[in-house]
C-alpha cells in the first residue's frame, strides 16, 4: 500500500503551494484515483511522492520510503508522461535495454510486450508510435520489473475511448492481483468508474476521500439545492409525490434547512413549493462534479479542507488519514434523516457501473454530510496550541536515479540499439578512404600518417574524431533520452556506469583503428600498388601510439559528455586537445633538457623488485615514448583533468 503524509511543495513566489500538506492512503488491491482539474496538484503530487521535485512530506510504498527501496523500479512502476525513449530505437530494443537497467532478463520483454498487446510492433521504431502505442509501450516499462505498485499520471489522456477500457481493464488487473495502483484523472466519471477509491485534491488542498459508490452517488448526478425554513414539510411532500408518480426521485436531507433533491428538476420542485405555500430562499440546479461549486458550499462559502494527520500531532502518522479524520468527529453530530421514492434513474450517469465497494469511510462533498452515509459529520478542527502541534514533515530531497543493475550489458544494447554508431563508423572509413587517396597522389606524406589519413594540416585524423564522437554519444544520448531517469533530468553519473560506457567505447575505439587502417591499407593496393601499401618497419609502437589516440579521444568524449552533458561539449573536448592543449604542453617542453629519463625501466624494476615477464621493459618504454610525445601528453592531461572533474561533480551530487 501507499501512505503519503503531509505532502507539500515549496513556496513558490507570489503564487499559492501548488500542493500543501495533502495525506491520503491507496490499499493494496484496489485501485486509487487521484482527481482534480487542471493545475489542482495531482502531478505535484506524484512527483513528491517519487522524490522527484523537492518540498516536505513522507510516502511510504508497503512502509519503506522510495530511498530506502533497494531496487526501486522492482517496487514501483512509475508513467509520468511519455516514453523518454530514443526515437530511432526500436521498442524491443528499448525494452531489452531496461531489462539490463533493472537486472530482469531479457525474456521479461517479450512477456510485457504481449501483456500490453504491442508484439506486432516489437520493430517499431519509438518516433513512429502513436499516442495509444506510446501509452501500451510506457505501461510495458512500468511492468518490465514486476513491481508490486503502479503511480501512472493521467495515463488516458488523448487516447480513445476503446484503448481508454483497455487501460484501465490492465490496471485493473494488476490490482485483482493484489498490487497497488494509484492514477491521476481530471475526469470525475472516469475516476468513479475506473477506481474503488477517489481522492480529490482543489488548489492544491484534499477535499474529499471517499469510496468510488459514494462518489459517484454524491459528487456526480445532478441534483437540485433547496434551503428553505420548511425543509421537513417540503421533503416528505416531494416524496410523497414522487411515489404517486412512480418517479425516481430521491430526497436528502442536508443540514439545518438544506435538501438535496436528485432526479427532479427546479421547475417541478418550485411547482411543488408554490402548491402548498412553503417558503423557499434558495432553489438551485447543481451537479456534483469537479466544476466550480466542487468543494464549496453553497451558503456557508469555501468548505474547510480534510485535515490530514500531520496537523493533528505525530501520533496520527501511524494510521489512515481518512480513519483519523473520523476519529475527530464527535458523537453529538446532528441526526439527519432521509426518504427516498426510489433508486436511481436509469439516466444516472453512474447507471451500470459496477456495485459500490464496501466503504471504510464516507467524507462528505463541500463540506457536508449525506443523511443516507453512514459516517458521521466533521466537525471544524480543535483549536491547537503550540505544544499540540507535530514538526513539520521531513524534506523531500531529489536523488539521482540508481545505476543500471547490468552496466555493461545495459551499454552494449544501449550502443548497438541505435544506427547511429554504425554510421559513424561507415562515414569514418569512407572520408579515411577519399583523404588517403588524395594524400598518396600527392606524396610527401609519411607511410605512418598515410595509413592512418592523417595530413599535417589537420589537428587530428578522421578516425580520432569519429571515436571521440561515438564516445561523446554514449553519455550525450543519456540527456537528450533519459531512459535511466525519468522526469528526473539528469543521468546517474556512478563509476559503475561509467566503467561501462568506457569500456565499450575502447573496444568500439579500437575496432574502428583496425578497421580504418586495414581500409586504407586495402584502397592504397587497389589504386597504388602493394608498394604505397606497405607496412612500415616500426609498427608496434606505431600501432599502440595508434590505438592509444583512438581510445584517448573515446574516453574524452565520454567524460566530457557526462561532465557538461551534452555530446556537443564531448566533441568540443576532443577537438581542443590538439587545438589548445598540444600547444601548451610544447610551450612548456620546449628547450634543451638538463636531464633525461634514460633507464626509467630499469630503475622501477629496481625499486618495486618486479622482474618484467615476456620483454616487459620495451612495452613499458612503448608507452612511455606515447605519453611523451605531444599529442599523447595532451590527450593523457586531457583525461586527467576530465576523470577528476567528473569524481567532483559525482561526490557533489551526492553530499547535495
Amino acid at each position: 500500500m501507499i501512505q503519503a503524509f503531509g505532502l507539500t511543495s515549496n513556496p513558490r513566489k507570489e503564487h499559492a503551494l501548488a500542493v500543501d500538506d495533502v495525506s491520503f492512503e491507496a490499499h493494496a488491491g484496489r485501485v486509487t484515483a487521484l482527481l482534480g482539474a487542471s493545475g489542482a496538484g495531482k502531478t505535484t503530487a506524484l512527483r513528491l511522492m517519487l522524490e522527484l521535485q523537492q518540498g516536505r512530506g513522507l510516502t511510504y510504498f508497503r512502509g519503506r520510503p522510495l530511498h530506502r527501496i533497494a531496487h526501486p523500479s522492482r517496487e514501483v512502476g512509475v508513467l509520468l508522461g511519455d516514453v523518454p525513449g530514443h526515437p530511432a530505437r526500436s521498442v524491443r530494443g528499448h525494452l531489452r535495454m531496461l531489462c539490463a537497467a533493472a537486472g530482469v532478463p531479457a525474456r521479461r520483454a517479450d512477456e510485457v510486450l504481449e501483456v500490453v498487446g504491442l508484439v506486432s510492433l516489437r520493430d517499431e521504431r519509438l518516433g513512429r508510435l502513436s499516442r495509444g502505442m506510446d501509452r501500451r509501450l510506457g505501461l510495458a516499462c512500468a511492468l518490465l520489473a514486476d513491481p508490486h505498485t503502479l503511480v501512472l499520471d493521467e495515463p488516458t489522456v488523448g487516447l480513445s475511448t476503446r484503448e481508454g477500457r483497455w487501460l484501465c481493464g490492465v490496471l485493473r488487473a494488476h490490482a485483482v492481483q493484489g498490487g497497488t495502483v494509484l492514477l491521476t484523472t481530471a475526469d470525475p466519471r472516469q475516476a468513479a468508474g475506473t477506481a474503488d477509491r477517489v481522492v480529490t485534491l482543489e488548489r492544491g488542498r484534499l477535499v474529499a476521500d471517499q469510496e468510488a459508490g459514494e462518489f459517484a452517488r454524491t459528487r456526480l448526478r445532478p441534483r437540485v439545492a433547496i434551503r428553505s425554513p420548511h425543509a421537513t414539510r417540503l421533503a416528505a411532500l416531494l416524496t410523497q409525490e414522487a411515489r404517486t408518480a412512480r418517479r425516481s426521485v430521491e430526497v436528502v436531507r442536508e443540514e439545518g434547512n438544506r435538501l438535496s433533491v436528485y432526479g427532479s428538476s427546479c421547475a417541478e420542485v418550485g411547482d411543488t413549493a408554490f402548491r402548498h405555500g412553503i417558503l423557499v430562499h434558495q432553489l438551485a440546479d447543481e451537479v456534483g462534479d469537479m466544476g466550480p461549486g466542487a468543494g464549496t458550499n453553497a451558503w456557508t462559502g469555501p468548505a474547510a479542507p480534510v485535515e490530514p494527520p500531520a496537523r493533528r500531532g505525530a501520533a496520527a502518522l501511524a494510521a489512515s488519514p481518512v480513519d483519523a479524520l473520523s476519529a475527530t468527529a464527535t458523537d453529538n453530530a446532528p441526526e439527519h434523516r432521509s426518504s427516498s421514492a426510489a433508486s436511481a434513474p436509469p439516466d444516472d450517469p453512474t447507471h451500470g457501473m459496477r456495485p459500490e465497494t464496501p466503504a471504510a469511510s464516507h467524507l462528505p462533498p463541500h463540506g457536508t454530510l449525506r443523511a443516507d452515509s453512514p459516517a458521521r459529520a466533521p466537525h471544524p478542527a480543535p483549536t491547537l496550541t503550540l505544544d499540540s502541534l507535530s514538526p513539520l514533515p521531513p524534506p523531500i530531497s531529489v536523488r539521482s536515479a540508481p545505476s543500471p543493475l547490468r552496466p555493461l550489458r545495459y551499454e552494449l544494447r544501449r550502443a548497438a540499439g541505435v544506427g547511429t554508431g554504425f554510421l559513424t563508423g561507415a562515414a569514418v572509413l569512407a572520408v579515411s578512404a577519399l583523404t588517403v587517396l588524395l594524400l598518396a597522389r600527392l606524396g610527401h606524406t609519411p607511410q605512418s600518417r598515410l595509413l592512418a589519413a592523417w595530413p599535417r594540416e589537420l589537428p587530428l585524423p578522421p578516425a580520432a574524431l569519429g571515436a571521440g564522437l561515438l564516445g561523446a554519444l554514449a553519455f550525450g544520448d543519456e540527456f537528450r533520452h533519459p531512459a535511466l531517469a525519468v522526469d528526473r533530468g539528469t543521468v546517474p553519473r556512478r563509476l559503475g556506469l561509467l566503467t561501462a560506457k568506457l569500456l565499450v567505447s575502447a573496444a568500439t575505439a579500437l575496432l574502428l583503428a583496425f578497421l580504418t587502417v586495414g581500409c586504407d591499407a586495402e584502397v592504397l593496393y587497389l589504386f597504388y600498388g602493394r608498394e604505397v601499401a606497405r607496412v612500415p618497419a616500426d609498427w608496434l609502437p606505431l600501432g599502440a601510439s595508434w590505438a592509444g589516440l583512438l581510445v584517448g579521444c573515446a574516453w574524452a568524449g565520454v567524460l566530457a559528455a557526462g561532465v557538461f552533458r551534452s555530446t556537443t561539449a564531448g566533441l568540443a573536448a576532443v577537438v581542443a586537445v590538439p587545438v589548445l592543449v598540444v600547444p601548451l604542453v610544447q610551450k612548456a617542453l620546449e628547450g634543451s633538457a638538463v636531464r633525461t629519463a634514460e633507464g626509467f625501466p630499469m630503475r622501477v624494476r629496481q625499486v618495486f623488485l618486479l622482474q618484467w615477464p615476456f620483454g616487459g621493459e620495451r612495452y613499458l618504454v612503448a608507452g612511455a615514448r606515447v605519453i611523451v610525445q605531444p599529442v599523447g601528453g595532451a590527450l593523457t592531461l586531457s583525461l586527467t583533468a576530465l576523470v577528476c572533474a567528473y569524481l567532483l561533480t559525482t561526490v557533489r551530487g551526492r553530499v547535495r
